[in-house]
């Protein structure tokens, strides 16, 4: 098939008004279910699922096994930017991403035995940026990242035990989906490791009678520093 081919049938995956509105809802980066995402293309469930079928036929979305649960996210940087053309030209913008979860939850929490909510998916990016974690392609596995040899210098100076990380039994270190914030946060051996250090450091109490944590006036400190942001955007 040449380009031009290609190109109409990439269009007519996005021209239907249903799946044109799933699309736009994606481009804030966050994973929706088929059945958020069929609430907004404003269709029953089984239509939704061939819309994202459609979608996934284009490489326009991918889907993420968490669970039992099924999300949908755009392929690549690629289709957000092509979309964003898209809507320049349409003179709207896309709409921003408004999680439900509980607000004491939201900002960090325990997922199992690794940090989860917003902070989880800072340090997730952060490792990203700095090019600490890589996908693996030696696995088989799903979602498997490699640790470069600069992220495994910085984690132990930050002093995350990271061989004792890789002699666990289990996967080192992965991508988890976080539920509230519907972007990967670190999970694995090393995700555990990292969460257990921050506790220990103090940066991170946890709260009595729930996997909620708490971020004390030290740890927002320190991190804010490592990430370079605001504190007060830690908050």
């Amino acid at each position: 098939m040449n380009a031009d081919q290609q190109l109409s049938l990439v269009a007519g995956a996005i021209a239907d008004p249903a799946r044109a509105r799933m699309l736009c809802c994606l481009m804030d980066g966050h994973a929706r279910t088929a059945t958020e995402l069929a609430a907004v293309g404003e269709v029953g469930a089984s239509t939704a699922s061939s819309h994202l079928a459609r979608l996934r036929q284009q490489h326009l979305v991918e889907m993420l096994a968490q669970g039992k649960h099924r999300y949908f996210k755009l392929a690549s940087p690629e289709v957000a930017r092509a979309l964003e053309a898209l809507l320049v030209l349409a003179g709207v913008s896309a709409p921003r991403f408004k999680p439900s979860t509980p607000q004491p939850l939201r900002l960090a929490r325990r997922c199992y035995d690794h940090l989860a909510g917003h902070l989880g998916v800072l340090l997730h990016e952060h490792a990203h940026a700095q090019a600490w974690l890589s996908p693996d392609e030696g696995s088989a596995e799903a979602g498997a990242y490699a640790l470069s040899a600069t992220g495994e210098q910085a984690l132990q100076a930050l002093g995350v035990d990271v061989a004792a990380a890789r002699a666990k039994r289990r996967r080192f270190a992965c991508a988890c989906l976080d539920w509230s914030e519907r972007k990967p946060h670190l999970g694995g051996a090393l995700g555990a490791a990292w969460l257990q250090r921050l506790c220990e450091q103090g940066w991170l109490q946890p709260e009595l009678d729930s996997r909620g944590l708490r971020l004390t006036r030290k740890g927002q400190a320190r991190l804010a520093a490592l990430l370079d942001v605001d504190a007060k955007s830690l908050q």
